[in-house]
């Protein structure tokens, strides 16, 4: 995950630089996600029929070697596209092969709070992310923060290589059918309600980490000097790391409260705030747009293991790896357009002077996280957890 936010914790450099304009920064933005969700569904779906360590250490290497690319040969839009997609597709084969490994091996009332602290942990990795980028590249510059992050994933493989089981459990049963069927997940309406869920999730979570730390250094550029308090990335961290308790708790109320219903309040509650936040630079002072983002990023990841439990608990029997793939390829279409989207409205907005760029953009995001409940409530999903 150390490459995972190198481009959206340095962007404003990145948009000077390589003279970018805001719908190019959000394709460089989106792509990694583009690259995961063409490569998820070959690499998940294998984990039915392979053990997911031969995929998981293959695609580690991928990612640090993609750093290491990125770091060398990018100097621009095309360049950087290529590199960002491979991190993308060196993440399709960690992300979910982890959690099919966790969700093999643990059964009953403690996976959905294993998957919880697995999902937790992707917050973890993107904050850490921001944090090196930032302090790294006020050091030296972005491609030494590119070439330190090549290093994570060689710490990962060392970590985890002593732990990881080198066979599929004994009584995994096998597909019936080819790798890339996805008939019996398509039909099942429980885990495509979680599925489209997602997709409306990554589409808000990935616009906050990729624009972020965009926003908050132009609210800074509105205060007068020595009121900025914290640093974007060091606010981006902060508000990035809030994604583990806040997607812990947030399981831990589904398991008590009901899944459904929880995850529509916490997606309801985003889109607001998100409908808020992108209107407050300038109107507001900078700490309290800070405080802001807090509370924002506590509901944008509230969801995110109540929904990814789900999905695990719905899936086909013999079909949890094609389940994953399919809630991972579609769920990160959700990924890969929200930055792109963004950026667009962002110049959309800055051509006109009826509406605030940033504030548009904002309120498309919570529009689009709003779709979550209503699929939800369309599939009836976990019909016995409402």
């Amino acid at each position: 995950m150390t490459g995972f936010s190198v481009f959206p914790a340095l962007l404003p450099g990145f948009i000077h630089e390589w003279s970018l304009s805001n719908t190019q920064a959000g394709w460089i933005n989106g792509i990694l996600y583009g690259g995961y969700l063409v490569a998820v569904p070959v690499l998940v779906s294998l984990t039915d029929r392979l053990p997911p360590k031969r995929i998981y250490f293959l695609s580690m290497a991928l990612s640090g070697i993609a750093c290491i690319g990125f770091a060398l040969f990018a100097e621009g839009l095309w360049t950087g596209l290529l590199f960002r997609a491979l991190i993308g597709i060196g993440l399709a084969g960690t992300y979910m092969p982890g959690l099919k490994i966790i969700s093999d091996h643990i059964e009953g009332p403690f996976q959905s709070r294993a998957i919880a602290f697995y999902t937790a942990s992707f917050s973890i990795g993107a904050a850490l992310s921001f944090l090196m980028a930032g302090e790294i590249a006020s050091l030296y510059d972005w491609r030494w923060a590119s070439i330190v992050a090549a290093g994570g994933p060689l710490l990962a493989m060392m970590l985890v290589s002593p732990v990881l089981p080198r066979e599929l459990p004994h009584d995994h049963e096998e597909p019936d059918t080819h790798l890339l069927d996805f008939r019996p997940v398509l039909k099942c309406r429980a885990a495509m309600g979680y599925v489209l869920a997602y997709t409306a999730h990554n589409f808000e979570l990935f616009n906050l980490r990729s624009w972020m730390v965009a926003y908050l250094v132009f609210a800074q550029g509105l205060v007068k000097p020595g009121y900025e308090m914290w640093s974007a990335t060091a606010a981006a961290t902060f508000v990035t790391l809030l994604g583990l308790p806040s997607s812990v708790i947030g399981n831990e109320l589904s398991n008590r409260f009901g899944r459904n219903r929880v995850i529509t309040v916490v997606m309801l509650s985003s889109a607001v705030l998100s409908a808020v936040i992108g209107f407050l630079a300038g109107n507001v002072p900078y700490w309290l747009i800070i405080g802001c983002f807090i509370i924002y990023g506590i509901t944008v990841t509230a969801d995110s293991a109540s929904i990814t439990s789900g999905v695990v608990a719905s899936a086909p029997k013999g079909y949890r790896g094609a389940t994953m793939a399919v809630h991972s390829c579609i769920g990160f279409s959700g990924a890969f357009l929200g930055p792109l989207i963004f950026g667009v409205m962002l110049d959309v907005g800055a051509s006109t002077a009826f509406v605030s760029p940033w504030g548009l953009a904002f309120v498309v995001t919570g529009l689009a996280v709003a779709m979550g409940p209503v699929a939800l409530r369309i599939f009836r999903a976990d019909p016995d957890h409402t």
